[in-house]
């Protein structure tokens, strides 16, 4: 019984691994993603559900994000944001080559 809950675990973390989703994206200022000023570069993007991560390796952004659908594909990644207190803060992310849509909470 004990092998049977063991092999189980590790097969729901293997699929909870395998759903999160990975892209790539450059930011080309320095850019806010939830409580971190990401320095401009090259970037990894790890969305997994309503979350994501956004790391280089030195640094991370972590925030909440509601992941959306549009009717056509985008043809380049572009980051839009918003800056009402003088910070470029992530409003949105169109992943270039998908339909996918990442819409960051209004702080």
């Amino acid at each position: 019984m004990k092998k049977l809950l063991v092999t189980l675990a590790i097969a729901l973390l293997a699929v909870s691994i395998a759903s999160a989703k990975t892209y790539n994206i450059t930011l080309f200022q320095p850019s806010v993603v939830g409580d971190t000023e990401l320095k401009p570069g090259e970037y990894k993007v790890e969305v997994n559900a309503d979350k994501v991560r956004i790391t280089n390796g030195r640094q991370t952004g972590e925030a909440t994000v509601k992941v959306e659908t549009s009717d056509r594909k985008f043809s380049n990644t572009t980051v839009k944001y918003s800056n009402g207190d003088g910070k470029y803060r992530v409003q949105e992310i169109r992943l270039g080559g998908t339909n996918t849509l990442l819409v960051f909470p209004v702080s």
